[in-house]
């Protein structure tokens, strides 16, 4: 395929053919009716009407960027994966970054997590890593995941988003605690992508050329510094800029500012995770690091901006279950729910050759499959043999899983994930709390009761604050003086 970065010659149709007139369509004489075999016409307006794909369910809004991975310390004693095979290495990457909630066309200085979605060009093929800026999530299952986003969409009646919704569902669900907490602290409103941290969120599975196996989180921790906004400085920004954290990205990198972010891991033996004292698999939980201290692994650089934001950034896909040799999936329930839907998602918005797409096709390796036809397929394969095993030569097995297999026992059914010794659903949002200063408290006080003050009903907006009055006794108390004086 050849970019066209500037275009020139005579202007013709999609199949080549010179265009006589682009400014006046066939008609039956002077001020007749258009004909309908004006092929030129009738092929821009069918192009026109099919110019967008539908858009993400969640993470609509976004921007992305190309860039480097260098890894900065040697973790071979961990993980087989050869690019992090050694000091100095560097891979080239693709961020995406989004906001969760609103649709293509909102604003990006809103209250919402923000997606951080990186892809490895690695010589073993692509690898991604799917995450937000915050360690934590809402839920911890994958089959409430559906029923959390339509609380934050549209409700099918009003149109808009109902604080009913938001937080009936989230009183209703108290393992939300920790992270709301988050959004509505000082963090919730990141003022630019370059400004945040970046964390993979889910435990995943590291594993060594001797197959040892180690639960990893990551985390990508911006060398630009936090900074964020207020409620009152993000209303106003996105009034009067609604790409201002897109605007923000491309410039920095267009004049040569290019973003970096200190990558780090946190590391647990397996044998660990039986007996910590939280279920490390439980993502509205984070591992403390005076259990297990972030080490540091890499750098992270965005350097080069897409050539078209629709081609580059619309049309790319990630999926959790995108794995490299040395790195798997583990026993998160949210992990495992993703590691179906995100490919599904993109299977059914951009097609399912969606990874021939430039994009998202590996640029280090060679994709080899038996997978053939399908919308969009360009016919790469010709005429080789679409089955496997063959006698022709084709792509074979290499018989080496990418993940070492984790052991499991019991009777299947509908099991809530195991409760281990600190397990509930406010402990670490009280945590969270008490290591806010004052200050930092008080705004986070304030942003929940503007919001829980709109609930229409007193039951809701009491079950709400009573979660975060088990996390912390001062933590409800406050909140509880703080909508009563919004409500009258």
């Amino acid at each position: 395929m050849t970019v066209q970065d500037n275009i020139t010659g005579p202007l013709t149709t999609e199949s080549g053919a010179p265009v006589a007139d682009n400014q006046n369509s066939e008609t039956a004489g002077a001020g007749g009716p258009v004909l309908i075999q004006d092929q030129h016409l009738i092929e821009k307006l069918a192009h026109f009407n099919r110019e967008r794909i539908p858009e993400r369910i969640v993470h609509a809004r976004g921007a992305g960027a190309y860039g480097t991975f260098t890894v900065t310390a040697d973790v071979t004693k961990y993980t087989r994966a050869a690019f992090l095979s050694e000091v100095g290495k560097q891979t080239e990457t693709f961020l995406r970054f989004s906001t969760v909630a609103g649709n293509l066309g909102s604003a990006d200085a809103v209250r919402d997590p923000r997606g951080f979605a990186l892809k490895f060009y690695t010589e073993d093929g692509n690898y991604d890593l799917v995450g937000n800026n915050t360690p934590v999530f809402f839920i911890k299952d994958a089959i409430k995941f559906p029923d959390f986003i339509h609380t934050q969409k549209r409700d099918p009646y009003t149109g808009s988003q109902e604080a009913d919704n938001v937080w009936d569902f989230w009183g209703l669900s108290p393992e939300a605690t920790h992270q709301v907490t988050w959004l509505f602290g000082d963090r919730g409103i990141p003022a630019s992508y370059r400004h945040m941290n970046g964390y993979g969120s889910h435990t995943y599975q590291w594993n060594n050329a001797a197959g040892e196996v180690f639960w990893v989180k990551y985390h990508f921790k911006t060398d630009q510094g936090i900074k964020n906004l207020t409620t009152a400085e993000a209303a106003e920004t996105a009034g009067l800029d609604p790409d201002s954290h897109q605007r923000d990205l491309r410039e920095a990198i267009e004049r040569g500012d290019f973003p970096t972010w200190t990558v780090q891991v946190q590391l647990m033996p397996a044998a660990d995770a039986a007996n910590y004292r939280f279920n490390p698999f439980d993502l509205t939980k984070v591992w403390p690091h005076e259990d297990y201290p972030p080490i540091e692994i890499g750098k992270l650089e965005l350097n080069r901006n897409p050539r078209n934001i629709f081609a580059e950034v619309e049309q790319s896909i990630f999926s959790p279950a995108h794995f490299v040799p040395g790195i798997g999936p583990s026993p998160d329930k949210m992990l495992q729910g993703r590691l179906f839907a995100y490919g599904d998602a993109h299977r059914y918005r951009v097609g399912i050759n969606a990874d021939h797409l430039p994009v998202n096709r590996p640029h280090a390796a060679e994709a080899r499959t038996y997978g053939r036809d399908g919308f969009l397929y360009d016919g790469r394969h010709a005429g080789a043999k679409n089955y496997e095993p063959n006698s022709f030569g084709g792509p074979a097995e290499t018989g080496r899983a990418l993940w070492q297999p984790s052991p499991v026992s019991g009777r299947t059914g509908d099991h809530e994930a195991p409760s281990h010794a600190e397990d509930d659903d406010f402990v670490q949002a009280g945590n969270l709390y008490r290591l806010m200063s004052d200050d930092e408290k008080e705004r986070l006080i304030e942003n929940l009761a503007q919001f829980i003050a709109k609930v229409s009903r007193d039951d809701i907006a009491q079950r709400a604050i009573e979660n975060f009055r088990k996390a912390d006794a001062d933590y409800g108390k406050r909140l509880e003086a703080a909508v009563q004086a919004l409500r009258g």
